[in-house]
């Protein structure tokens, strides 16, 4: 498993080899999708491969392989064919962009996101906030870069700025073009064998802190269009890299959207902290935070000591969730019902047919 290891192999993903008496297949992780391809790293190197036809026709867009994937494959030369998709440690998905009450996975096994916000007309608080709501509801750790301080006089207001949310996420303030902070970045940040993934929108310089992270180029970068004073995309799909390091980092391409989906399991505890703590102050156990009597939250945001854009992403992120949650449970129910209703068409049939 020497080759495995170098790509984030663990514990977890032994025991799962060992429950799971499978010795006539091999094992790969899943560092690239293009199209129908699926690029594998195994212990003989890198694989092509494609699914089986079982797992194509029998399973849900989530049940696919997804970059960061630990998989079962059967080797043939010169393409495998992925049988099974290891159990997931994690996995960072939004809500699918649009209408549709969907999740979206992005990658899997993942330890850190790395949030990428440049200090140019990108910068924005609440968006933050939401990247910050939606990777901890999905169980990863999260750290904040701000990039592009050579665009700014006082890139400090910025940290200041972002320290207002009151989170555990350390932030680190970098320069791709001048160099400033990259070193500590990757000093303090970037673990050997550790899988971390780049999350922004477009134009934050994803593909140049990728780049500055590697001893060579691996990305091609774009200059922010003029016009719009939008990011351009330059990295058009997920991909992992492995680093001179041995740190691993999926490289996605620029998001316009990331909703938030359920919580997941989590309370606010985890994912307000800053909410939860003054709650606890609440005069009533069951406050809304909105316009309750002898409620801790509103009076922070009247006495200076909560702010009040950190208040108002809270109340539009926990109201997303809420809806979200809703119109999957509406979905799931109808869903259950169309199920019931084939089945008693389809032993009608058979009933006509006898």
């Amino acid at each position: 498993m020497a080759m495995l290891k170098k790509y984030g192999w663990t514990n977890f993903q032994q025991q799962y080899v060992d429950q799971h008496n499978k010795k006539d297949l091999s094992v790969g992780r899943v560092i690239s999708i293009q199209g129908f391809k699926y690029y594998l790293i195994t212990e003989k190197g890198e694989t092509e491969a494609e699914l089986s036809g079982k797992l194509l026709y029998s399973n849900t867009q989530d049940e696919l392989p997804k970059v960061g994937d630990w998989v079962f494959y059967m080797d043939y030369d010169p393409t495998g064919y992925i049988i099974e998709v290891f159990k997931r440690v994690n996995a960072l998905f939004r809500k699918t962009p649009g209408t549709k009450t969907e999740k979206q996975i992005l990658a899997s096994n993942i330890d850190y996101a790395l949030i990428v916000q440049g200090l140019d007309r990108d910068f924005n608080m609440m968006r933050l906030e939401r990247y910050l709501v939606q990777i901890t509801a999905c169980g990863i750790k999260a750290v904040v870069i701000l990039n592009k301080t050579d665009l700014v006089d006082r890139p400090e207001e910025f940290m200041a700025e972002t320290e207002k949310l009151q989170r555990d996420s350390p932030v680190y303030l970098c320069s791709t073009y001048t160099g400033y902070g990259l070193e500590v970045i990757k000093h303090e940040v970037l673990k050997p064998f550790k899988t971390y993934i780049l999350i922004g929108s477009s134009g934050t310089g994803k593909s140049s802190l990728l780049n500055s992270f590697s001893d060579r180029s691996i990305q091609i970068t774009q200059e922010t269009s003029q016009s719009t004073q939008k990011g351009k995309h330059t990295t058009t799909a997920r991909s992992l890299y492995r680093l001179s390091n041995d740190s691993l980092v999926i490289d996605t391409p620029g998001m316009r959207e990331f909703g938030v989906t359920s919580k997941e399991g989590k309370d606010e505890s985890e994912l307000f902290p800053v909410i939860h703590k003054l709650a606890s102050q609440c005069l009533y156990a069951d406050c809304k935070h909105i316009h309750e009597k002898g409620c801790a939250v509103t009076a922070a945001i009247v006495n200076g000591t909560l702010d009040k854009h950190v208040y108002e992403s809270y109340l539009k992120l926990l109201k997303e969730q809420n809806r979200f949650e809703v119109s999957a449970a509406d979905k799931k129910r109808m869903d259950k019902q169309m199920g019931k209703i084939v089945r008693e068409a389809n032993n009608f049939r058979k009933k006509y047919k006898s």
